[in-house]
Order: C-alpha cells, then sequence, then structure tokens
C-alpha cells in the first residue's frame, strides 16, 4: 500500500530533526575565543589604517625629506694641493686634470681594427695591441690613463661608441730634476712624501667646496645631480723663496765639477744673509718628482744638504776665529807660531801640506788655512767657554730650516771637551764633530750680516690671486751669536783669503768676496779613511754681503781635488750669476777689462798648486 505525500513529507521533517539534534553543538568556550580573535584583527587592521594616516598626513614630509637625505651624499671637491712657485711666480708644482680612457666592445658600431687605428696615434699603443685588449672582456677594458686635455679632445672628436673618458686629477712638476730635492714629490694618494710637499704638507692642501649629489643603495652615484664640471679649489699659490734661473746656474756649476772629479754627490747653496731665505739649493744626484717610483736610491729623495752630516773641516776656522774674538782671548793683530809638526795630550797634529810657516797673523792663519795656528789661537780660549760659544750657536742641534727631515749635528759632551785636549785642538780646524752644510752656511750668514743667527728657509708663505702674501711661515726670531764687531773683522780676513790666500780661484775682477777653502778627511766607524770632502764658503759682495754661497763636494776621487780646485770655481760661477740675475755693478770698475783689451797676465798664469 503506498504512503501518501502527506506521510512522505512528515517522515522526512522526522529524520531532519533527528539528524540536527545529533550534531554537536559547540561549547560557551570555543565562542568566547572566535570573540577574541575577531576583536584583534579588527583592532590591527584599525591601528594599521592609523598609523598609516600618521605617516601619510603627518609624518609624510619628513619622512620624504629623510629618504632624499639617505639618497644623497656630499662630493667633496678633489682635495687639490696648491700650485708652488719660485719668487718670480714661475710654476714649480701644481695640480693638471687627467683622463682615463676605457672601452666598451659591446657597445662598438665600428669594428674593433677601425676603432684601434684610430686610437692608436693618440694613446700611442699599436693598433695589434688595443685589438687584443678589445678581446679582453666585453665592457669596462682600460685602454689609458694619464691622458692630457689634448689627448682627450682629439679622442671626443673621433665620436666612437662605446670608448668612455673619465677624468681625474695629477701632481706635475715642470722643472723636473731641477728643484726636486727642494719640492719633492706626492705619492699615488696625493700625499706628500718629501721636500716642500711633506714639510709644508697644512699650508698646501686647500680646503675643498661640497657638492650634493644623488647616489643608489649600492652607493653609485646617479647622473641627474652630478655636477658637470669637475670640482676643485685653487684659491692660493705657495711661493718659495727660490729664484729658478739662479737654481738653475748652482745646478749647472755643481754638474760640471761632480763630473771633472768624478765626485759621488756634492751640494749649492745660496742664502739671504740678511733674513735667511734660500735663493738656491742644489743637489746632485737628483731624481724626477713625476717619476719617483722608478728611483731605486730612496736617499735621493731626503735632500743630503739638511739631512746628512759632515765634518765641515776649515770652512769651520773663521768660524772659530769669531769665537776666540769674541771672548777676548786674541786680537785681529796677535801673531801665532806655525810649526809644520805639534803634539797635543800625545797626538800629532799637522798642516795640510806638512809645512811650518813660522809666525803668522790671525788673517794669514785664515789664508793659510793653518791647522796648527789655529790650534795655538783656540789654546787661548778657556775649553769650558770654547764649548759654551759653540752649543749657544747650534753646534749638535738642527737649525730649524722648513726643509724636511733635518738632521741634528753630532757633538762631544762637556766633560769630555774640557778633559781632553785633543777636542778642542781638532775642533779649531773643522775636525771631530759634525754639521749638515744648511747649518753651515747659516753660522757664515752670522759672520757676513752683522753677528745674527738667522733661520734657512724655502717657504715665503700662501700667497692669494692678488699676489699677496696671506700667511707667513712661522720662523725663529734672529739672535745674536757674534758681537758686530767681530763679524766685521772675520769677514775682512775672509776678504785677505780670497785675495792673498786658497780662496784665489774665486776672484772675479771687479768685485770683492769674501771665503774660506775647506778640505776634510770623512771619519767612519770613528777613523779618517782616505776619501774626504772639499767645500768653499763665500761671503757676497765684501763690502756689504747679501750672500753666503756655499759649495761643498763629497768625496771627490780625481786628482787634485781641494776645496779651491773642486768647490771654489763653482761658488764663482754661482756668484757670476748674482752679478748678472741681480745686476750688481763691480765695486772695483777699473778691475773689468773690455771684452777687446788684452788678457791679464796674472790671470793667464798657470794656477799654483791648489792648497786645502
Amino acid at each position: 500500500m503506498r504512503a501518501s505525500s502527506a506521510q512522505i513529507r512528515s517522515r522526512r521533517q522526522a529524520i531532519n530533526s533527528r539528524i540536527q539534534s545529533e550534531q554537536p553543538r559547540p561549547p560557551q568556550r570555543h565562542q568566547a575565543r572566535l570573540l577574541c580573535v575577531w576583536t584583534v584583527l579588527v583592532l590591527s587592521i584599525l591601528g594599521l589604517a592609523a598609523r598609516l594616516v600618521y605617516l601619510q598626513v603627518d609624518q609624510g614630509p619628513r619622512l620624504k625629506a629623510k629618504a632624499k637625505a639617505q639618497q644623497m651624499t656630499k662630493l667633496p671637491a678633489h682635495i687639490s694641493r696648491h700650485p708652488i712657485v719660485d719668487r718670480n711666480g714661475t710654476v714649480l708644482a701644481k695640480d693638471e686634470p687627467v683622463f682615463r680612457l676605457f672601452a666598451h666592445p659591446f657597445l662598438f658600431k665600428k669594428s674593433g681594427a677601425e676603432i684601434a687605428k684610430a686610437l692608436s696615434p693618440i694613446v700611442n699603443r699599436s693598433p695589434a695591441d688595443l685589438q687584443q685588449s678589445f678581446k679582453e672582456q666585453k665592457s669596462g677594458i682600460s685602454i689609458a690613463r694619464g691622458l692630457t686635455e689634448e689627448q682627450a679632445t682629439q679622442v671626443r672628436k673621433l665620436w666612437l661608441d662605446g670608448v668612455e673618458l673619465t677624468s681625474g686629477w695629477q701632481r706635475i712638476y715642470p722643472q723636473q730634476n731641477l728643484v726636486s730635492n727642494l719640492v719633492g714629490y706626492v705619492n699615488a694618494d696625493g700625499q706628500g712624501q718629501a721636500g716642500v710637499e711633506y714639510s709644508q704638507q697644512p699650508l698646501l692642501l686647500a680646503k675643498p667646496p661640497e657638492e650634493i649629489v644623488s647616489h643608489s643603495a649600492a652607493q653609485s652615484f646617479l647622473p641627474d645631480y652630478f655636477p658637470a664640471q669637475p670640482l676643485s679649489s685653487r684659491d692660493r699659490t705657495l711661493q718659495l723663496t727660490v729664484d729658478l734661473r739662479l737654481q738653475r746656474a748652482a745646478r749647472a756649476a755643481l754638474k760640471k765639477q761632480l763630473t771633472k772629479f768624478r765626485a759621488r754627490r756634492g751640494t749649492v747653496i745660496v742664502m739671504d744673509v740678511q733674513d735667511g731665505s734660500l735663493r738656491a739649493l742644489a743637489s746632485e744626484p737628483s731624481f724626477d718628482p713625476a717619476r719617483f717610483y722608478e728611483e731605486k736610491d730612496s736617499s735621493l729623495f731626503k735632500n743630503w744638504a739638511v739631512s746628512d752630516l759632515y765634518e765641515p773641516g776649515s770652512t769651520f776656522k773663521p768660524i772659530n776665529v769669531a769665537i776666540a774674538l769674541d771672548a777676548e782671548a786674541i786680537k785681529p793683530t796677535d801673531r801665532v807660531q806655525d810649526a809644520d809638526q805639534i803634539s797635543i795630550g800625545g797626538w800629532p797634529i799637522g798642516n795640510y801640506d806638512g809645512r811650518g810657516r813660522g809666525v803668522l797673523s790671525v788673517t794669514q792663519v785664515l789664508e793659510n788655512s793653518s791647522n796648527v795656528g789655529m790650534v795655538r789661537i783656540m789654546e787661548r780660549v778657556q775649553r769650558s767657554t770654547y764649548y759654551e760659544s759653540l752649543k749657544k750657536m747650534g753646534i749638535g742641534e738642527i737649525t730649524g730650516t722648513d726643509l724636511a727631515f733635518e738632521t741634528p749635528g753630532q757633538f762631544k759632551r762637556k766633560q769630555q771637551f774640557v778633559d781632553y785636549a785633543i777636542e778642542p785642538a781638532t775642533t779649531s780646524f773643522g775636525q771631530g764633530f759634525s754639521v749638515t752644510p744648511i747649518q753651515l752656511a747659516q753660522l757664515h750668514g752670522a759672520i757676513a750680516n752683522g753677528g745674527k743667527l738667522v733661520t734657512p728657509h724655502l717657504t715665503a708663505g700662501l700667497e692669494d690671486n692678488s699676489g699677496k702674501i696671506v700667511k707667513n711661515l712661522d720662523l725663529i726670531q734672529p739672535r745674536r751669536i757674534f758681537s758686530e764687531e767681530t763679524a766685521d773683522q772675520v769677514r775682512n780676513m775672509m776678504g785677505s783669503v780670497v785675495a792673498n790666500g786658497t780662496g784665489k780661484s774665486a776672484r772675479i775682477p771687479g768685485y770683492r768676496l769674501g771665503g774660506k777653502t775647506g778640505t776634510a778627511q770623512k771619519a767612519s766607524g770613528g777613523r779618517y779613511r782616505n776619501s774626504k770632502v772639499t767645500s768653499f764658503v763665500s761671503l757676497f759682495p765684501l763690502e756689504k754681503p747679501q750672500y753666503v754661497v756655499l759649495a761643498v763636494i763629497d768625496e771627490p776621487t780625481a786628482a787634485n781635488a781641494f776645496g779651491s780646485t773642486t768647490a771654489a770655481p763653482a761658488v764663482k760661477a754661482v756668484i757670476e750669476a748674482i752679478i748678472a740675475i741681480d745686476g750688481i755693478p763691480p765695486s772695483h770698475p777699473q778691475e773689468v777689462k773690455s771684452p777687446t783689451a788684452p788678457p791679464d797676465k796674472e790671470a793667464s798664469e798657470t794656477v799654483p798648486p791648489p792648497v786645502d
């Protein structure tokens, strides 16, 4: 019997009700958890929305500026060094733009052979060599560095795709070896390593401006803010006291004598005796500051005129005479006995030629460069007074020059000097202690200027664009070491040395100059060797000295090498250059012969055997 439709519906409803009644209902605690989760989600969304509004609306401008600042960096200018010039403005060192050439072969629109042929004469590389370089990689191939502005312009005119020029700076030295011992050089990082480049680095470094440029997260500069021109600061010039014309003459005279006498090295110093400014200082051998890295002998980077010591020998005798005069131990008219040899503390002391000349005046002791005579003169000075006088003038110390790497002299302890008679005896003729050439020039400057010790210096100061010195060098103030009367007396004695004594080879017709020769043995390990140092120091003009000129020739090996033959001719040539450059008229014009006049008999005679 079939069920009616009403029964069927009733039965289905009953089944559904039973199924629903059998399903478990969630417990009350589960509903609470769901409510908490939904609450947290809603609050988080509201918090994020509020934070977003805060950052976008309230903090938006500040954060935007901060982000921009993080993307920008201050690009300092090339930390240029001020140019260095001589007293007349001639450039000795300066920064100059240089360029580096790169190739990117994947960007070439022409064949590598065509590009190599075009670049070859500009970069001084063969086409085959350039083509080989193009094969190394697809981009960033360094083709040439150190290109000049002219070479860079030639490259630009080629309009080559795939060729890139980058700019930089390089320190150049137009005078090359001529002033390398004074100017020095800078290394690859632009730091001074010798000469003025080293000693005056604080003055030479310019204070550069800064440019704001943008960069990526990888710190690469972006082109939108990059300056079109290289940054630089060139508002000052470092002026030196040296005169390049005189420097050239000094170097030529020095090289001539070094070659003639096959000497190891030499130096010539020209100092203004009034203020200590160095008008010339040549040292040989020298180096090219632009190619310093090729020099194997690093000792050349130190100017030996200020960094190496030597025993001055007879050129120190005028200084000792001044000490004795100032101590009132002698008078210019005093006379001493000059024997061929004497014994001091058991040590024999003799003259350079082994001869004794009998009774000599103080002036004649200098004229004949008598060692025995000097010992007798200085024996009249109390040893302690003698020692203190030497210390007062700076023996054993530095001069305070602005030249780099100055070495202090060497001198005995006072007790040793006072207790042993041989010490003051050898010191009297310039041995047993050591000085630098620059210190000897300084001491003779005191004789020339009336007794004041001035500081030898090379730097005049920083000069602005108008030529005005805006920063001077801080120098030690001059101090008196001799009385003016003593200085004048010794100066006249040195004039007699040139007129009548060992300095005759330095005479210049029409002019008067003072001088003193020197030939000293070189000491090594406490003993004197066969090698020697020859020298000549001069004061010019004698009537009112303006310059002291010193030449030192180290280890001449040729025959007949004495101070009068090796160093005096170099000094004479330098003084002749001073006369021409400064336009100094002769003090005795009657001695100056016209070009058509017959040669002077005395001048044409063979020079007598040299002494000292």
